[in-house]
């Protein structure tokens, strides 16, 4: 059994039903002081049970399935491949508010590339999960890098938390920027400079 295989598993055993995972929202929707009852509340325990199917869906997923197809007639590409700008929206294990953002993913191959939107699906796959922004960039950098095995992987994430925003310290208009380099890119600091500069981003952001 796989990894992922073996936390699906332990996700699964015990899991609530539907009808339980309803009755919990209308137990928050009492606790909040509203009539969970009332015209404009009664169907949005189900509303909400189906947004947490999409919002969480990367659960049921493993990132290695959209990888593992790959291609190695590449006619002698050895440079940097990067996508930029893959739009996320995720959400925050510690007080479920959403986490929005980019990510930047480059790899330097060595004997095989993937299709580009492989890599985006890799993306939304850790962000439909409950996470942390530190945590994430790892998660996506390690699947690449572990199914690829290419020279190296950069990951860089740039989002805004609204557990900051709409809650807390109350502070608009802040972005986290986390970065996680394997291979070539974390041992050739001239590399990991080029990267970034595709990325269009100062060095001593993430330096």
């Amino acid at each position: 059994m796989s990894y992922e295989d073996s936390l699906a598993a332990q996700h699964n055993e015990g899991k609530p039903s539907r009808a339980e995972a309803e009755e919990a929202v209308r137990t928050l929707l009492r606790w909040a002081g509203d009539n969970p009852i009332r015209e404009g509340l009664m169907e949005t325990p189900s509303r909400v049970v189906r947004a947490y199917e999409e919002y969480f869906s990367g659960y049921k997923i493993d990132p290695s399935d959209y990888l593992a197809r790959t291609f190695e007639e590449v006619g002698g590409y050895d440079e940097i491949v990067l996508l930029r700008d893959i739009r996320f929206e995720s959400h925050c294990e510690h007080h479920l508010s959403p986490i929005v953002g980019k990510v930047h993913v480059a790899y330097l191959p060595a004997n095989r590339v993937v299709g580009i939107s492989k890599l985006a699906r890799v993306v939304d796959i850790f962000a439909k999960r409950l996470q942390i922004q530190e945590k994430m960039t790892i998660e996506i950098a390690q699947a690449i890098q572990e199914v690829l095995i290419p020279q190296g992987v950069a990951v860089l994430i740039e989002a805004t938390h609204h557990c900051m925003s709409t809650r807390g310290v109350h502070k608009q208009g802040m972005a986290m920027l986390t970065s996680h380099m394997t291979g070539i890119f974390k041992t050739e600091p001239a590399l990991r400079r080029e990267v970034l500069s595709m990325i269009q981003m100062q060095d001593n952001m993430l330096l």
